[in-house]
């Protein structure tokens, strides 16, 4: 009989809707983060760097890219003959057939994979938040509280408490209440949406439950379990953590690499962060190339000069050109005398030359003002824009273009050009 103390259920499902086009053709935990890495290399470093070996990963939006980066787990050491990494989608059943619906809803769909471990505890994780975390540590605490749910927390500004799940505790760090996004909260203390459970707690709440519509842990699992009279106990942590679930934050959490001394280091030695590395040449920079403040991804070939940005591998980037403050993704060409500044460009993209992105004016995106701001111009993946265009603040562009789509050579700030049908 297979027995493992404890293992791993990584939410990583999720559309992410508010990163816009960088999640269209891929589930928000697959995005490139940090010159090399994608958002779900994180929690799988800190299973394996925690000493947690069996990982289910649940996946449902868009999974391709998820699945074909995880593979069989080898840059985690997740290559288990028992245990490791497993891909865990929604699959028909022999009297129905259903989608994940809600977070909790997804775990109980895997009550027969948790169950073929016997484990004695389950750490529930979310696939899209940056951090480092020892959830040997969190293990520990649960246990000498006696616990039946532990909930990472920690603490944020009181002003931003209303849009998080607040947990009240006492002096013993026992949960007495909590309040999901409450208008005034009384506490500061935010969930991560980071769980440990006693098996026999999560088992018997998922069952008893499993018929909720829309079976969620924060809605119905944990105030099941508090009314039940369970044992609830938040865990404080104090490191990095950045939910990077808006382009705003996204694009600040990979500024925040490039510090001088970033709060975020991600060469530590004893805390890796692993990623699957495809095998790339060394990086080129040619004699009038000049680079400052900015991390290149292997494979890079830089002719212009970079400024305070995140380039990933394979980039090319022609003479003549700068870059600035800008997030430039795996295998995308920029052409040779470019203007970029504030730019998110997705993978795989090609940038003619003469191209200038990010002048003129700061207005509201026409389309999704909610998510296209902050001056930042985004380019969806496999974009192609045409030479010698000029291109706005807070625009939005998607697909294959040509010198057509542009009036007068221009997308004014604010405007929205898609030709890949991500709105439909």
């Amino acid at each position: 009989m297979i027995k493992k103390e404890m293992i791993a259920m990584l939410l990583a499902g999720g559309q992410g809707s508010r990163l816009g086009v960088l999640t269209a053709r891929m589930a928000k935990p697959a995005v490139s983060f940090g010159g090399k890495y994608r958002i779900i290399d994180f929690p799988l470093s800190n299973c394996i760097n925690s000493g947690v070996d069996t990982v289910g990963v649940l996946t449902q939006y868009r999974p391709l890219k998820l699945n074909s980066h995880i593979g069989i787990g080898i840059p985690w050491d997740l290559d288990r003959n028992v245990g490791g990494v497993s891909v865990l989608p929604p699959y028909e059943k022999n009297t129905n057939s259903e989608w994940y619906t809600g977070t909790a809803n997804a775990i109980y769909q895997n009550l027969e994979y948790m169950e073929s471990y016997h484990p004695d505890y389950v750490l529930i994780l979310s696939g899209d938040h940056i951090y480092k975390m020892d959830y040997e540590t969190m293990l520990d605490f649960h246990k000498a509280n006696n616990a039946d749910v532990t909930i990472a927390v920690m603490p944020v500004p009181m002003e931003e408490a209303s849009r998080f799940g607040i947990m009240i505790t006492d002096e013993k760090h026992q949960i007495v209440d909590f309040e999901e996004k409450p208008e005034h909260p009384r506490s500061n203390l935010a969930s991560m949406g980071i769980y440990i459970f006693s098996w026999n707690a999560l088992k018997e709440a998922l069952i008893t439950n499993r018929n909720q519509p829309g079976l969620d842990f924060g809605k119905h699992i944990i105030p099941y379990c508090r009314d039940k009279g369970e044992r609830l106990f938040a865990y404080e942590f104090d490191g990095y953590w950045k939910d990077v679930g808006t382009l705003t934050s996204y694009w600040e959490a990979n500024m925040e690499l490039i510090d001088i001394v970033p709060e975020f280091n991600l060469y530590e030695e004893y805390w890796k962060i692993y990623t699957k590395n495809e095998i790339q040449p060394p990086q080129y920079f040619g004699p009038e190339s000049d680079v400052e403040r900015s991390i290149i991804g292997e494979g890079a070939e830089i002719e212009g000069k970079i400024y305070n940005s995140v380039i990933g591998s394979g980039v090319r980037i022609g003479k003549g050109t700068t870059v600035r403050h800008s997030i430039i993704m795996n295998g995308t060409v920029i052409g040779e005398n470019c203007s970029i500044d504030k730019a998110i460009i997705d993978e795989e993209s090609i940038i003619g030359n003469q191209v200038q992105m990010g002048v003129g004016d700061s207005v509201q995106n026409d389309l999704r003002p909610d998510i296209y701001r902050d001056d930042l111009c985004t380019i969806g993946e496999k974009s192609v824009i045409p030479n010698g265009v000029v291109i706005g603040k807070n625009v939005m562009i998607n697909g294959v273009t040509t010198k057509e789509d542009y009036e007068d050579g221009r997308l004014d700030s604010g405007k929205t050009l898609d030709k890949g049908g991500i709105q439909e």
